[in-house]
């Protein structure tokens, strides 16, 4: 083989390498992208509106929320999860689809909880208590 030939095989091999690389990094992120928007735990308590709904999770003292748009694209949504005597943690914008999660440390405390999608929106009283 001459030497440009081996020139091509290294930098095909190296092509190879590249690109199989590309996609074993890419796998996990798509995994993990299909799993977003979901919270650890089990779910205690969900509070539909009129565009969306809000699904509130409770795992070993922590509380995790999500809002669910009714329909794709509907604008802003949010949602906000506050611990009593806390301040609220909150996930808002313009999301296709949902907000969040957010989780906050409640131990045995009430929490308030608040979403919204588009013109929607919807809010706890404390609870969870």
């Amino acid at each position: 083989m001459d030497g440009g030939a081996i020139r091509r095989w290294t930098a095909l091999g190296a092509a190879a390498l590249s690109l199989s690389g590309a996609f074993a990094l890419a796998a996990p992120g798509a995994a993990e992208a299909a799993t977003s928007g979901r919270c650890a735990g089990r779910e205690v308590r969900t509070l539909p509106f009129r565009t969306g709904t809000v699904h509130l999770y409770r795992s070993d003292g922590y509380v995790c929320a999500t809002t669910v748009a009714k329909k794709s694209g509907s604008g802003v949504v949010l949602v906000s999860v506050q611990a009593r005597g806390n301040r609220p943690v909150t996930d808002r914008g313009r999301y296709k689809h949902h907000a969040g999660p957010v989780t906050v440390h409640a131990g045995h405390r009430c929490v308030k909880v608040r979403g919204a999608a588009g013109r929607g929106t919807v809010a706890s009283g404390w609870i969870l208590c």
